[in-house]
């Protein structure tokens, strides 16, 4: 059964208690929030949580499908395994935040916070993440697929083995993050920015990486096979291995990139500045 209102308003309540309680005062104040030692919490379906400050609060497995988190504080807060599907956490803060194996499928975050958030093996499919600012956050595993990220900020952050079929990362801030073995076929990656970012044996094949900056990108067998590099700076890159099969590279700047052992067979490279760049040898 769902809580009642009144009664999420009294553990709210005593939870900004227990956050602002005197560390050295005899007797703790207040309550912390904790689904798990107060049972009846778990059950938040559906909640109105908008503005609540749950900073520090265990919801470890509560139940928040379709609840309302807009604007709340959730900084270093236990989500681990929470069921959030649809709900709206759009601008809310989860620095910090454990959300690791947690259901976020269709969970609107835009312009959220997730600085070091854990959100390893969880599922954000078709999230709305446009403009979230998740640098260094711990996205190993997750699954992404068809979410929109469109401008979002995950600069550092590890997305190694993901799952990024066709989600949205135009304009996104990719620079140095971690993206070994992550799949990004079909992925649109318009503008963003994957400067220094490890991109070994990642799918990006069918990626639209037009005008994107991969420069000095480590990109040793990657599949880019019919993907869409026009205008993308690939300078000073690391594509050996990589198979760039009718890959379309017009315009694109391969300057001092290494492109030994790669598989350029029907690749488009019309235009592309090929100034010292490193060859296959069968080129």
């Amino acid at each position: 059964m769902t809580v009642s209102e009144r009664k999420i308003k009294a553990a709210l309540k005593a939870h900004r208690e227990w956050l602002h309680s005197d560390e050295d005062a005899l007797e703790e104040e207040g309550r912390r929030f904790d689904v798990e030692e107060n049972e009846y919490l778990r059950d938040l379906i559906d909640a109105n949580l908008s503005g609540a400050d749950l900073s520090g609060a265990n919801l470890r497995g509560a139940h928040l499908a379709h609840a309302d988190l807009s604007g709340a504080e959730l900084i270093a807060a236990n989500l681990g395994g929470a069921g959030l599907l649809g709900a709206n956490l759009k601008g809310a803060d989860l620095t910090n935040a454990v959300l690791r194996g947690a259901n976020l499928t269709e969970v609107d975050l835009e312009g959220g916070e997730g600085v070091h958030a854990t959100l390893s093996a969880s599922r954000l499919e078709r999230a709305n993440l446009r403009g979230a600012d998740l640098r260094s956050a711990n996205l190993i595993g997750a699954n992404l697929i068809g979410a929109d990220l469109t401008n979002a900020v995950l600069r550092g952050a590890d997305l190694r083995a993901s799952k990024l079929e066709s989600a949205n990362l135009s304009g996104a801030d990719l620079r140095h993050a971690a993206l070994r073995g992550a799949n990004l076929s079909g992925a649109d990656l318009t503008n963003a920015d994957l400067r220094a970012a490890d991109l070994r044996g990642a799918d990006l094949s069918q990626a639209k990486l037009v005008e994107a900056s991969l420069l000095g990108a480590k990109l040793q067998g990657a599949d880019l096979s019919d993907a869409d590099l026009t205008n993308a700076d690939l300078r000073a890159a690391d594509l050996r291995g990589a198979d760039l099969i009718a890959a379309i590279m017009f315009d694109a700047d391969v300057t001092s990139t290494d492109l030994r052992a790669t598989n350029l067979d029907e690749a488009w490279v019309g235009d592309a500045n090929l100034r010292d760049a490193k060859l296959p040898a069968d080129y």
